[in-house]
């Protein structure tokens, strides 16, 4: 337990924060693994893709995830969704 009033302050802090990020990283996540399992229209797919791409930059701007952590994400699920 904290005890001066400094390290109190950063603690309340600190909770406040993870929740904030474990929330936002689920929904990239569950955002990421919708795009996987798309199916449909070419312009279906491109429009899923989209908005992973979206999310996993907005992700990496804010800290939540790192931004080559981003990219590769980004360039393995075009490489998924890519007609065969």
């Amino acid at each position: 337990m904290p005890n001066t009033r400094s390290a109190k302050k950063r603690m309340r802090k600190s909770v406040k924060a993870r929740e904030r990020n474990r929330t936002q990283r689920s929904a990239l996540r569950t955002t990421v693994k919708k795009t996987h399992s798309v199916t449909g229209s070419a312009e279906q797919i491109a429009a899923a893709l989209r908005e992973a791409e979206a999310a996993l930059d907005r992700g990496a701007r804010k800290g939540l995830i790192h931004k080559n952590t981003a990219a590769r994400q980004k360039s393995r699920l075009a490489k998924a969704l890519r007609p065969k």
